[in-house]
């Protein structure tokens, strides 16, 4: 190999005087920034107060929520504002079929139609509305909808149609619950004393667990207005300490229905 390829194998690439002037300036600011950007970052990070309400975990945590959560937000806000009025059940729920006549659903406002069904009275149809009938799936298909929501549903529908049912007020229970499935088991020959001695009183009778004790109406009145076909299923599901059926599994569910019947006549 000559000298010259030699030299052009390892030629330098700073070629004239400027260039040499801009490596060596670079070479001294580069790491002057670097240093500079780093003191900054540790500054800032000395002067968060980490023990300050806006960095608790709680702050944290809202600071990264999803947008998603805004959805749930807004619909914890619709629940905390009360029970919707007919209307608004209507509209969400029942007029999928009632507006259009769908599936043999009377029509909203067809008197005739509606005819016959009103002679059975609010009480017996709230109870068909409860428990679905034909056509038409249990609380209409709206599994949230609470007894007092479904229940002045129907008298809007029903009101439309020629009825002149009293819609109930926030508070009051539902008419057909309590007596439409109290008048079930009693016919049934069931004994609702008999099942709450043998299997609630060992919680009711002492207030175990914080179980409301039995004919204690102040612990019981707002257990009553939620409506007897939720004080059912919380029996039947279990809720809080209490376990499904009160702990006896191989009692029916009209078994069920009896005590909780019999517990609430000593309250009424």
């Amino acid at each position: 190999m000559s000298q010259n390829e030699h030299a052009e194998g390892h030629e330098s690439p700073i070629k004239t005087p400027k260039q040499l002037i801009i490596t060596v300036a670079l070479a001294f600011l580069v790491p002057i920034l670097l240093i500079v950007m780093l003191s900054q970052f540790i500054a800032n990070i000395r002067s968060v107060d980490m023990d300050s309400a806006a960095m608790s975990p709680n702050a944290v945590a809202t600071r990264l929520k999803p947008v998603g959560d805004l959805a749930f937000a807004e619909a914890g806000a619709n629940a905390a504002a009360g029970p919707r009025s007919g209307e608004d059940v209507y509209k969400s729920v029942c007029g999928a079929c009632h507006a259009s006549g769908a599936a043999g659903a009377p029509k909203f406002g067809d008197e005739a139609a509606w005819a016959a069904r009103l002679k059975k009275g609010q009480t017996a149809l709230l109870a068909s509305a409860i428990k679905g009938l034909n056509a038409m799936p249990p609380r209409g298909g709206g599994a949230d909808l609470s007894d007092l929501e479904l229940e002045r549903a129907l008298v809007f529908i029903a009101n439309s149609a020629g009825a002149k049912f009293k819609e109930p007020a926030a508070g009051a229970a539902p008419a057909a619950p309590a007596a439409a499935e109290k008048t079930a088991t009693a016919a049934a020959g069931i004994d609702g004393k008999k099942i709450y001695d043998t299997t609630c009183m060992p919680c009711h009778a002492a207030g175990v667990a914080g179980a409301p004790k039995a004919g204690d109406k102040a612990a019981w009145a707002p257990r009553l207005k939620t409506g007897m076909n939720a004080l059912y299923a919380n029996a039947l599901k279990g809720k809080g300490a209490m376990p499904a059926k009160g702990g006896n599994t191989a009692l029916a569910d009209a078994d069920v229905k009896a005590a909780v019947d019999y517990l609430a006549e000593l309250v009424k």
